[in-house]
């Protein structure tokens, strides 16, 4: 979410203290309070003219919503030895191998990490990420030439609130994360932003385009839809 003169605060909640950040946004018309399910920090969005008294007065009278949300995220799976973590929708556990010289590999369900323990996570990370941008790449590449479009460039980032972007002058932005999703759902995203390479809307046409370039479009939409903030808590 877009904003200037972020300011992290302390929302008291009972006993609780629950990270608060706040910011203005030039086009917001109402106040918003959401929970970034990743962070876990609650981020309440004013309008530019919203004094910030008012803005806080808003995020306390919606307590008892802050702390049933709070409730509701699921736990935290760090990138440690033992843990369980889905590649391409494949549950795997994270198994430390200190003496192999192999970097990290799967193999029967098991995703092995060598060298040290304190790097297990940034080489998990690394792996996934790698992975994604394989899988990302091959299949946008194919599904441009099938509509005779061409991809400029691919990125990878940690994007909270959407799955993929694509600009007007032919770069896609992926999240790492669908790695953690089944195929179907990674390649009905990468559709959904190479079909914007035609097409710079949601209209008929660009959903008939999308059609041609992946299968189970409303089962992939419905999976993000029940599963995708899950995938936040990973890592």
């Amino acid at each position: 979410m877009a904003g200037e003169n972020k300011d992290p605060r302390i929302l008291r909640v009972d006993d609780r203290e629950i990270p608060l950040v706040v910011s203005r946004h030039p086009r917001a018309r109402h106040m918003t309070l959401r929970l970034d399910g990743a962070t876990g920090d609650v981020q309440l969005v004013l309008p530019q003219r919203t004094a910030l008294a008012e803005g806080l007065d808003f995020a306390e009278e919606r307590a008892d919503w802050l702390l049933d949300q709070i409730e509701a995220l699921p736990e935290r799976v760090p990138f440690e030895a033992g843990a369980v973590i889905p590649v391409l929708g494949s549950d795997h556990v994270i198994a430390h191998h200190p003496q192999a010289r192999r970097g990290v590999w799967q193999a029967d369900g098991t995703l092995w990490v060598s060298g040290q323990a304190e790097h297990i996570a940034r080489r998990v990370n690394d792996y996934l990420r790698a992975v994604a941008r394989r899988e990302i790449a091959a299949r946008a590449c194919a599904k441009a030439a099938r509509i005779e479009s061409r991809v400029r460039r691919i990125a990878l980032r940690d994007m909270k609130s959407r799955w993929g972007s694509c600009s007007t002058d032919g770069r896609l932005c992926f999240s790492w994360r669908l790695v953690l999703a089944p195929e179907f759902v990674l390649d009905y995203v990468v559709a959904h932003e190479v079909a914007h390479l035609r097409e710079m809307n949601h209209g008929r046409r660009f959903w008939r385009l999308t059609a041609q370039l992946t299968c189970e479009i409303e089962r992939a939409r419905a999976w993000l839809g029940d599963n995708g903030d899950g995938l936040l808590r990973y890592g």
